[in-house]
């Protein structure tokens, strides 16, 4: 893969990290959708559209779909989904993806450092650069969130951490992706049978297509992409990556609930998208000389 693709796919799969903390805002603050519904519906389209795209693309590859993924990947999965929807019922859309990026970050990196990684100094830099931008952000924004929504967040951002060390020795993006969320469609399907029979289920229109929208695209798709590019990149660079994720969610929240813009939100985001931008420099000079 190309230096151009490697940095497109990327930016596209944490842009769809973005959506999601913006369409689940949007399904439980807007539209009032129970958070377990939404985890459902979000794992059932997710599963759905990535089994179309096994049967489009290898017929074969839908029935041997086992053979991929992983357990460990399953449950990791579901319990950031799980965390995540339950969390964004007392946080903010910023507040939110910031406490999720943070917990994945201090994951993965904790993990690249316990497997004998030893940073350079710049790297070091831009990590230190970005924290201290994530910390600004994160002080006056977190709203005094209620402490069980904060734990959520965080036990979701390690689930997500996991997920991703786990997606970083991939060999078949799609069907690792794919088997990890139809691995879940049973437990799905019961949790669906007993939240409508003995649950008070009510979903609007609305509230059902940000859904499907963040299972089918932001999820399913955009966690397919992050799959195929996380092999390639370097665990530090994918740790730091994620931090631009909360910048992306927060302007998505000007633009679709009406949040406002300030200078600390556009200083933050200097800091942060420069820490990384240093991080990445590291990299391609270590390539270089290498």
């Amino acid at each position: 893969m190309s230096t151009k693709k490697l940095f497109l796919f990327t930016l596209i799969a944490l842009l769809a990290f973005a959506a999601n903390s913006i369409l689940c805002r949007l399904a439980l603050k807007v539209e009032w959708v129970d958070p377990l519904d939404f985890s459902i519906i979000r794992l059932l389209s997710a599963a759905i559209i990535l089994w179309l795209l096994l049967v489009a693309k290898n017929a074969h590859s839908a029935k041997i779909f086992m053979q991929y993924g992983s357990s460990k990947g399953a449950v990791s999965l579901l319990i950031y989904v799980l965390g995540f929807s339950y969390a964004y019922v007392g946080l903010s859309t910023a507040t939110g993806a910031l406490i999720l990026f943070a917990a994945v970050q201090f994951t993965m990196l904790g993990a690249a450092l316990l497997s004998g990684k030893r940073l350079s100094v710049l790297e070091s830099i831009g990590i230190a650069i970005s924290l201290m931008g994530l910390c600004y952000f994160v002080y006056p924004e977190l709203d005094k969130p209620n402490g069980l929504t904060f734990i959520f967040m965080i036990v979701a951002g390690i689930a997500w951490g996991m997920y991703s060390l786990i997606g970083s020795q991939s060999v078949s993006p799609l069907l690792d992706t794919s088997s990890n969320f139809i691995r879940l469609v049973p437990l799905c399907v019961l949790a669906l049978f007993v939240a409508y029979f003995f649950g008070d289920t009510h979903i609007t229109f609305l509230g059902f297509v940000y859904s499907v929208a963040s299972g089918a695209l932001a999820s399913g798709l955009g966690y397919s992409l992050w799959y195929k590019v996380l092999p390639k990149l370097d665990k530090s660079v994918a740790a730091v990556s994620q931090l631009s994720v909360p910048i992306w969610a927060a302007l998505g929240g000007i633009l679709f609930i009406h949040e406002g813009i300030t200078w600390h939100l556009l200083l933050s985001s200097c800091l942060i998208l420069g820490g990384i931008l240093l991080v990445l420099l590291s990299q391609f000079q270590q390539k270089i000389s290498a």
